[in-house]
C-alpha cells in the first residue's frame, strides 16, 4: 500500500497532471465567458434578426400543455438548439485562433534557435584560391 502511495504522490506531482489541472480551471472560466458572450450578445443579435423576443421563441410547441389532465407542453427546443451550436461553434472558433497562434510562435521560436545555433557554429575555413591550385597541381604530377 505504501508503494500505492509514493507512486500516487510522484504522479500527482509531475508537471503534466498539474498543467491539466491549470487548464480544466481556465477552460471553466472561458467556457462562462464564451457562454455570455453567446446568450448576451449573439443569442439577442439572432433573436433580433428573427424577429423574435429571444431565441425561445424559435422552438415549437409539439403539445400545448394541459393543467386539467395533468399533462406538461411537449416542446421541441429548436433555439435552445441553435444557442448551444451558437455556444460550440464559438468555443471551437476562439480555441482553433488560440492555437494557431501558439503553433505559429512556436514556429517562430524554433526558427530562430535554428537560426542562433547556425550561426554559433563556426563555419570550415574555405581553402584558398593558392590552396585549390596546389591541390590540383599535386593531382596532375600524380598522374
Amino acid at each position: 500500500m505504501k508503494k500505492f502511495f509514493e507512486e500516487f504522490k510522484t504522479f500527482i506531482s509531475k508537471g503534466n497532471v498539474l498543467d491539466m489541472a491549470v487548464g480544466v480551471i481556465v477552460g471553466g472560466a472561458f467556457g462562462a465567458i464564451t457562454s455570455s458572450l453567446v446568450a448576451n450578445v449573439i443569442t439577442p443579435l439572432l433573436a433580433w434578426i428573427f424577429g423574435t423576443p429571444n431565441t425561445d421563441a424559435l422552438n415549437i410547441t409539439l403539445r400545448a400543455a394541459d393543467e386539467a389532465a395533468g399533462t406538461e407542453a411537449l416542446v421541441l427546443g429548436l433555439g435552445t438548439f441553435v444557442g448551444a451550436i451558437i455556444n460550440f461553434l464559438v468555443i471551437a472558433l476562439v480555441l482553433f485562433s488560440v492555437i494557431k497562434a501558439f503553433n505559429r510562435a512556436r514556429e517562430l521560436s524554433e526558427k530562430k534557435k535554428e537560426e542562433e545555433a547556425a550561426a554559433a557554429e563556426p563555419e570550415e575555413p574555405k581553402p584558398t584560391t593558392e590552396e585549390l591550385l596546389t591541390a590540383i597541381l599535386e593531382e596532375m604530377k600524380k598522374k
